[in-house]
């Protein structure tokens, strides 16, 4: 199979908008032609406290899971769940001046997207964790 194109963006908790700080806590890849939409989170409770002390992770925990489960279709999550994937990926990467935002949007070219992802949540994710 000849290699695909594919979109991507980073997930992120930003606790205190007014500062631009934040924790990069999960990746979103969509490609089109595969039909491929999925989202991986892993939030860093240390990391996302050192920001902010006082933030409600359970809260943060539920809407990053909502995202997951919007990215996978699941009929539970929701009316934006029931969209076609164009469109949720879309709904996912627009921007927002909430506490869960993405980074933009990036493109490249892949033969397998699960591997994409895997690579794109260790480098971006696990290993800025790993490294805090």
């Amino acid at each position: 199979m000849a290699p695909e194109p594919f979109q991507y963006a980073v997930l992120r908790v930003v606790p205190r908008v007014e500062r631009e700080e934040f924790v990069n806590v999960g990746v979103i890849v969509f490609c089109r032609t595969r039909r491929f939409l999925r989202a991986r989170v892993a939030p860093d409770p240390r990391r996302i406290q050192a920001l902010a002390p006082d933030i409600d992770l359970e809260t943060v925990s539920a809407h990053l899971d909502a995202r997951v489960r919007v990215a996978a279709g699941d009929a539970d999550a929701g009316p934006i769940a029931a969209l076609p994937q164009s469109e949720r990926f879309h709904w996912l990467v627009a921007p927002s001046s909430t506490v869960i935002q993405t980074s933009s949007v990036h493109s490249g070219l892949c033969d397998e997207p699960e591997a994409v992802l895997d690579r794109l949540f260790e480098q971006l994710v696990t290993i800025e964790a790993a490294g805090a």
